[in-house]
């Protein structure tokens, strides 16, 4: 026997050590794959758009931290270095939940509430205490879930399944709203809620439905361009991508259309940072490519198809709903009603002035502008129709002062992984930031993020954008 050499271990220690690793790599399998059921399953309950569905799947993210926080004890050995990563680039969320509760910290003044209730509690920054803490629970809810991702998200096999549940869902969408359009007759397709000739696919609201969709086809585009997806495959993408296209046309949402077109362009603008010279192909032709005049000569030509495109599908329909913006300027019901997007958003901009430093309340927009309302008070917005407003109203230049923090600190992050050595890495973080693009154009005249599953799908593109993903040559036992 060599003198050198270790003595063997106990047997029952040894089994006892590989059954924990086997449970705790079994764990780890059960929680990612969770975490992707609970995309699928919040886009199949009307986007998770009811406050019920949102406390449902909110309960659902706790449960699989839970989940979570048993695996890390059984056997992390591997995630130390990612849960701290994770909280870093999270701080600002923690810091705007925590805001967000301080708003409804009740005051002595005698005004905090726009109603001028002189119940205490009311008292406060926010104009809905109650709402503001459920949005607080909300976003920590979102917080985990991104946590969770950034925490199991290590292989490209992985982060290739996660792209291609948003896709999937978003194509089924698409195919359920095609079938709907052409097929329903009547209150009530295969979902009890879905009325005749309201809302697309399974959403209620036909823009929000679009956000789903501009988030599925950013991802299709980043991809291909991006190169991270083979020869052999392009064709699949490719028939992807056309039921995506056409279900976002036919869903006749103008921001919608507005935010694909700007995808299409941004994914040209952006095409030099996301793929270097010697992956775009040497000589004339890769110089060609980078050209400023050949890109901003393709912008127009693929505005000039994708507009051709949309008329001839969008057809007689969209133009209606291209028209009926017009009634937004002119006198109609909406303008008597005052309802309109620019009327809710002067009246959002005099809540923003009243308010300038904290807002009224991360949830309590609805509750603060009738104050600032200039209407019959018939029909009261409930949204500001623009999330940016929305949030300087809400939180204040604190709240949004929080929000650019974190922008700030992803798009550092994703410039990064943009100049990963990796091609696939490199294409999924330029496709999450196409998808973000239309998102955040969107947003300037919708509030689809205010719906569930859209703020889960968003979430999981912004964690895609920045996650730090191992190349994958060699697949760890944890991989599912």
């Amino acid at each position: 026997m060599n003198p050198l050499s270790k003595p063997d271990q106990n047997p029952e220690i040894a089994g006892a050590g590989g059954l924990t690793r086997r449970i705790g790599a079994a764990l780890e399998r059960v929680v990612f794959g969770s975490l992707l059921l609970l995309l699928i399953l919040a886009a199949v309950a009307y986007g998770a758009a009811d406050p019920s569905w949102k406390s449902f799947f909110t309960s659902l993210i706790f449960a699989v931290g839970a989940l979570a926080a048993i695996q890390y004890l059984i056997d992390d050995q591997e995630g130390d270095k990612r849960w701290v990563s994770a909280l870093l680039f999270l701080l600002p969320v923690l810091v705007l939940i925590a805001f967000s509760l301080a708003q409804t910290i009740p005051s002595t003044r005698s005004s905090g509430a726009p109603f001028k209730i002189s119940y205490r509690l009311w008292n406060s920054i926010s104009a809905d205490p109650y709402e503001t803490r459920i949005f607080a629970l909300q976003l920590t809810g979102l917080a985990l879930f991104a946590g969770l991702l950034f925490r199991y998200l290590r292989t490209q096999r992985r982060l290739r399944w996660l792209i291609h549940v948003i896709i999937g869902i978003a194509l089924a969408s698409a195919i359920f709203g095609l079938l709907r359009q052409t097929m329903q007759h009547e209150d009530g397709f295969w979902l009890p809620l879905l009325k005749l000739d309201q809302g697309y696919g399974q959403y209620i609201n036909r823009n929000h439905f679009a956000f789903l969709m501009e988030m599925g086809l950013g991802l299709l585009l980043g991809v291909v361009a991006g190169g991270g997806v083979g020869r052999d495959r392009l064709l699949v993408y490719l028939g992807a991508f056309l039921p995506i296209w056409t279900a976002l046309v036919l869903s006749n949402s103008r921001g919608g259309i507005l935010a694909m077109v700007v995808q299409l362009i941004a994914t040209l603008l952006l095409f030099p940072a996301a793929v270097p010279l010697e992956n775009a192909g040497r000589g004339n032709a890769g110089r060609f490519i980078r050209s400023s005049g050949a890109r901003l000569a393709m912008i127009f030509v693929l505005v000039m198809l994708v507009a051709g495109g949309v008329l001839w599908v969008g057809g007689d329909r969209l133009a209606t709903r291209m028209e009926s913006g017009r009634g937004e300027f002119a006198d109609s019901d909406e303008v008597r009603l005052g309802v309109t997007r620019t009327q809710i958003w002067r009246a959002t901009l005099r809540m923003i002035e009243s308010n300038p430093i904290a807002g009224v309340g991360l949830g309590g927009y609805w509750a603060a502008i009738p104050s600032y309302h200039e209407a019959p008070g018939s029909m009261t917005p409930q949204q500001a129709h623009n999330d940016y407003l929305e949030l300087l109203a809400s939180g204040g230049i604190l709240g949004s002062a929080i929000v650019v923090w974190f922008a700030v600190l992803a798009l550092r992050r994703a410039r990064a992984n943009l100049r990963a050595p990796d091609r696939f890495n490199r294409a999924a973080c330029f496709a999450a930031l196409i998808a973000i693009t239309g998102v955040a154009v969107h947003s300037l005249v919708d509030f689809g993020l205010h719906r569930m599953a859209n703020a889960m799908i968003f979430t999981a593109l912004i964690v895609i954008a920045t996650s730090n993903v191992s190349t994958g040559r060699t697949r760890l036992r944890h991989d599912v």
